[in-house]
């Protein structure tokens, strides 16, 4: 099954993102979030990279980032990662996640496909 990360510079919104997704859509994926550095707000490069080792049973791992620093980082974390094939997807952060929760349900589920569903979240409006 592919596996998820969701980075944040906030920890606690890392965790909450990761639980909604779970609870929402996610069935057995495993949805790691990996959010804040060893001082607070931020994001670790270690810390991600730990996350994406975690999630990976094998299939690969797509990454959920919200902005900035976060981007690099979890390039910078996929770079260093042993033996795991992990993409960024280019998706708002809560909504990607629940998409790409739920795509990992399906067995069809690919690592492309994950991140199809994850950047589909960036035509979503709120209002009409």
């Amino acid at each position: 099954m592919i596996g998820l990360v969701v980075v944040s510079h906030s920890a606690k919104a890392a965790e909450g993102i990761a639980e909604v997704a779970a609870q929402m859509g996610g069935g057995n994926a495993r949805i790691v979030p990996a959010g804040g550095d060893e001082d607070g707000i931020g994001t670790s490069p270690d810390r991600i990279r730990e996350g994406i080792e975690e999630a990976d049973d094998g299939d690969g791992v797509v990454v959920l980032v919200d902005l900035g620093s976060a981007v690099m980082n979890a390039e910078l974390a996929i770079e260093t990662a042993m033996d795991s094939e992990a993409v960024i997807a280019d998706a708002p952060v809560l909504e990607g996640t629940l998409n790409a929760a739920v795509e990992t349900t399906s067995k069809k589920a690919t690592l492309d496909s994950v991140v199809e569903r994850a950047e589909d979240a960036r035509d979503y409006r709120k209002l009409n």
